[in-house]
């Protein structure tokens, strides 16, 4: 209870230092995300099957037009369309081991 009352008047100091983050604070910001098309449902993986591997193909940005495979949690099929927020790392494949 003490450290939550020591976190409130930590940001009340912030808000007297700096009165434009009280107007930022109802807004909502965005991350940029590129839009990828999913290709191919390659199978389930994770230790208990939660995720989802697809093959996707980016259809905007500095990477547009490449294939790339991701995971997926939640339900997906083919056709849909992901939004990520970076294209550079790509999953591992189902059948690579581990060293």
């Amino acid at each position: 209870m003490a450290a939550l009352k020591k976190m409130v008047g930590m940001e009340q100091k912030e808000l007297k230092r700096n009165p434009k983050l009280e107007a930022a604070k109802g807004t909502v910001v965005f991350t940029s995300a590129v839009p990828a098309r999913v290709e191919e449902v390659l199978g389930r993986t994770g230790t208990r099957g939660e995720a989802i591997l697809v093959r996707c193909k980016i259809l905007e940005g500095r990477d547009a037009s490449k294939v790339i495979r991701r995971n997926v949690k939640g339900p997906v099929s083919i056709g849909n369309i992901l939004m990520l927020r970076e294209t550079e790392i790509e999953a591992r494949a189902l059948n690579e081991r581990r060293k």
